[in-house]
């Protein structure tokens, strides 16, 4: 809530007064600011904006941050250095070891455009610690081939990444790395719905099933094995169809009791939805029905009502979704 964030808010300015007392922090309300709400364009609340060298063009946004502490550390990396240099093997367990997750760039040299995305990313992820080493004994201590981005996750590696020059993006790792802050499959609630929608993945995948049926485990268990497979890609989200405080998501799916369990796949920048052509819940169809819709094949999912019989008996033609593209378009 913006009481919650303001409170947050509050305490970052505190601790960042006696650190950093060149970073000043204010806060606006844009109900009686309309002109400010206008110049920078603020659709949603709460929103923080990060000026830079006093100009109000172009001020950074920062997004989906919620704690004090990862205030802190946003606002540090965009004012220094976003990633700590490694230079032994103890340095490198340090940072492993300090949090449950961390992220290191193992490379060649310290100059080159994937350590350039790399550090960029960093600024992006204040939830967790970043290093970067082109340290040969600390490399071969972890057996990493250089240039490879390594997700530690209770101070084992989970996931490699092999960086190469000019082809991974800031957007793309940032993505995959933020995945690793959910749980590999996330069930849907109160809670965890602000959580699933500050991570910054257009495609989510929802698995709608009641958890107390003979099957919800075997189900579950493909599920999470295909979310494994596309983690970066693709969100996995589980709702529970037996909790009535789902009942607004169902709706917006269309979802009825006959139809569960029911896989559908949402993108949040188009709000197209699509319905996996299979109706069991098995790895194969889950891996086929993800590929198919990365690689732009899948169709898209229009629920809709029948055609009226008087639909052009008027002047004012009745539209429904199934002749909406035909006489539209």
């Amino acid at each position: 809530s913006s009481q919650n964030l303001s409170e947050e808010f509050a305490e970052a300015a505190r601790q960042l007064k006696k650190e950093a007392p060149r970073i000043q922090f204010g806060k606006i309300d844009v109900t009686h600011q309309h002109d400010l709400r206008r110049e920078f364009n603020i659709q949603a609340f709460p929103t923080v904006k990060f000026f830079v060298n006093g100009s109000r063009e172009d001020p950074i946004d920062c997004k989906g941050v919620r704690k004090a502490s990862t205030f802190i550390t946003w606002v540090k990396r965009r004012t220094g250095p976003s990633t700590v240099l490694i230079n032994s093997t103890d340095q490198a367990e340090a940072i492993i070891k300090a949090d449950d997750l961390a992220v290191i760039g193992f490379f060649r040299e310290l100059h080159n455009d994937s350590v350039e995305v790399f550090c960029e990313t960093a600024r992006d992820v204040p939830e967790m610690p970043f290093g970067m080493t082109a340290s040969e004994d600390v490399c071969a201590n972890y057996g990493i081939q250089r240039n490879s981005l390594v997700v530690f996750e209770k101070g084992k590696p989970v996931h490699n990444e092999v960086l190469e020059d000019g082809r991974q993006s800031k957007l793309g790792l940032t993505r995959l790395i933020k995945t690793f802050t959910l749980d590999l499959v996330t069930e849907y609630n109160i809670e965890t719905s602000v959580k699933i929608f500050d991570v910054p993945v257009e495609n989510h995948i929802l698995l709608f099933t009641p958890m107390n049926s003979e099957m919800f485990n075997e189900i579950y268990e493909n599920y999470q094995s295909a979310a494994a497979e596309f983690r970066g890609k693709i969100l996995f989200v589980l709702v529970d169809t037996n909790e009535a405080r789902n009942g607004r998501i169902f709706e917006y799916f269309r979802i009825r009791d006959i139809d569960v369990p029911a896989v559908r796949i949402l993108n949040l920048t188009s709000e197209a939805k699509y319905k996996m052509p299979a109706d069991e819940v098995t790895m194969e169809n889950l891996k086929e029905f993800c590929q198919s819709y990365l690689n732009g094949k899948a169709k898209q999912h229009l629920s809709s009502e029948e055609i009226p019989q008087d639909w052009d008996k008027m002047p004012v033609k009745v539209l429904v979704g199934k002749n909406f593209n035909s006489i539209i378009f």
